[in-house]
């Protein structure tokens, strides 16, 4: 018996065809990543080994990541370089504005790694942003990936402000899992940073990983938490080692499960649901909008 679950095991680890990921390629492709580089810029796309950067950067579009690419927490699902973090660009801003604006975005999605280094989170390099983006780019809308800047209400407030058409803080996971996933950072507290978020009018987004040992009960539950602190959008994706140095898969979702998930979401209220092995946070957020 002992030998049977150990094989049963086994086979939910090995990665199924439906992971294939495509090869980065094409013309769109290299004209973004020349801008990239070209301008210094970080994105969660390339530090976050993100499996859908061929499809995105192909039809021009990219997730943009400030504050510089060393995090100061080392969740252990992540990716992301993990250490101490360089001074303050004060002049990235503008070099995200201008970069958006030479790739003619119509929707650009903001992010950043946690800075716990600074008083205010690099809140205020968050909202003088989003400000340059929307004067560089007045037709483009704005989507911001947000840490949870310890649950401070003022530096969540200073995002709020700035007025970007949606904020996303993920969950990443369930209760149970988030010490073991997320150090440092706190199931309740995310909840609370959402909700701010969804009392001041503004469309809160939010997502999932699985396949890292949680329960259906168990996601139910977060769809339920995160439907009472007003969240109208979700993304369920799987997990994915980045190394052999972070969390191992325990499971791979069966796009039938991930469809479950689509329709239990639509039906528990939520407004959009992208539920699919490579879903990421920002897989397409262009349509979260309307």
């Amino acid at each position: 018996m002992e030998n049977n679950t150990t094989a049963t095991q086994e086979r939910k680890r090995q990665k199924p065809d439906w992971l294939k990921i495509q090869i980065p390629a094409g013309k769109d492709y290299i004209e973004v990543k020349n801008i990239v580089e070209e301008h210094k810029l970080h994105t969660i796309c390339q530090s976050g080994k993100c499996p859908n950067m061929a499809e995105c950067w192909g039809r021009g579009t990219a997730t943009f990541m400030i504050l510089g690419d060393i995090c100061t927490r080392s969740c252990r699902f992540c990716a992301v370089k993990t250490g101490r973090p360089l001074t303050v660009d004060t002049a990235e801003p503008m070099r995200v504005a201008e970069s958006i604006q030479l790739m003619k975005l119509k929707h650009c999605v903001i992010t950043s790694v946690d800075r716990d280094d600074l008083e205010d989170g690099g809140s205020h390099i968050w909202a003088e942003t989003i400000k340059a983006v929307k004067m560089l780019n007045p037709e483009t809308t704005i989507e911001v990936l947000i840490p949870d800047f310890k649950g401070k209400e003022d530096c969540i407030q200073r995002v709020i402000d700035a007025q970007p058409h949606i904020i996303s803080h993920n969950m990443e996971t369930v209760r149970r899992l988030t010490r073991e996933v997320r150090r440092n950072s706190n199931y309740d507290r995310s909840l609370s940073v959402l909700k701010q978020i969804a009392d001041k009018g503004l469309r809160a987004k939010s997502g999932i990983m699985l396949g890292l040992g949680e329960s259906q009960e168990e996601i139910l539950e977060t769809m339920d938490d995160l439907r009472t602190s007003g969240v109208l959008v979700m993304t369920i994706g799987q997990y994915l080692q980045p190394t052999k140095e972070h969390l191992e898969v325990k499971e791979f979702i069966t796009p039938e499960q991930f469809k479950f998930y689509h329709e239990t979401g639509i039906a528990k209220g939520f407004r959009f649901v992208e539920s699919g092995a490579l879903v990421r946070s920002s897989y397409h957020a262009e349509k979260h909008i309307l």
